[in-house]
């Protein structure tokens, strides 16, 4: 193992372009190497299990809910060698994963219900704020989808918002296909497909002429990224732990 490497060295072993290494460098990604008097960088091997770190972080393109922020804020700590306030960050990053997963599974489990023509039987009626809570979103999130016809607002008689629980299910649906990143357009296209055909079984509809749009198929292909993400995180988590030997 050397003791030093030239931007081109570690452009090779990471298997990378030299201008990426730099970047990386210029964004604040990785510590910053010291220099020869003739001015080239000099990387070692810290500067490669950097890299790793946030090769493997940014490999799978978790964008929603500020997750990608997250990454970027646990790359630049490593670039600080604080890596203890990195570990911390990786394990909010991870939890945040699972959340995610669980909204997406389950509005998995509703658009089965739904397809299967189940209903539900609740006297569940929430206000516009109290929905916002439910779902974990803000109310300018919920008043957007609103303004996008994603969903009908019932009124009370003094004019007053009030959502039931088909409102909520409709709405859990909505928030894990925005967080899996498709635009409103293609949300309300699938919506609309299945008011217009409740009985549609679950096959049919992930076996439709654009497998892209189905809800389900979004759903899934969520959570396989989710998981992917995951996997990557605790490998990056791996590299960190080593990274800062116990005293």
């Amino acid at each position: 193992m050397k003791d030093s490497y030239s931007t081109i060295e570690v452009a090779n072993i990471i298997g990378v372009h030299s201008n990426t290494v730099r970047l990386y460098e210029e964004w604040g990604f990785i510590t910053k190497p010291k220099r020869k008097k003739n001015g080239y960088r000099v990387f070692t091997d810290l500067h490669i299990q950097q890299i790793r770190i946030l090769r493997y972080l940014f490999e799978v393109p978790i964008v929603q809910n500020g997750m990608r922020k997250k990454v970027v804020e646990i790359v630049s700590v490593v670039a600080s060698q604080d890596y203890d306030k990195a570990l911390l960050l990786v394990a909010e990053y991870l939890n945040q994963i699972d959340e995610e997963k669980q909204n997406a599974e389950e509005a998995i489990k509703i658009v089965e219900q739904i397809l299967h023509g189940k209903t539900t039987d609740s006297d569940l009626c929430l206000n516009r704020k109290e929905t916002a809570d439910e779902l974990g979103i803000s109310i300018d999130r919920l008043r957007n989808w609103e303004l996008n016809g994603l969903i009908q607002v019932k009124r009370k008689k003094n004019g007053y918002r009030v959502y039931y629980e088909d409102d909520i299910e409709r709405l859990k649906i909505i928030r894990a296909l925005r967080y899996a990143n498709y635009s409103l357009m293609a949300i309300m296209r699938m919506l609309n497909q299945l008011q217009q055909d409740p009985d549609t079984s679950i096959r049919s509809v992930i076996n439709t002429p654009h497998p892209d749009e189905d809800i389900i198929m979004v759903c899934d292909e969520l959570i396989s990224s989710l998981d992917n993400a995951k996997a990557n995180t605790l490998k990056a988590c791996d590299i960190i732990k080593k990274l800062n030997p116990p005293f």
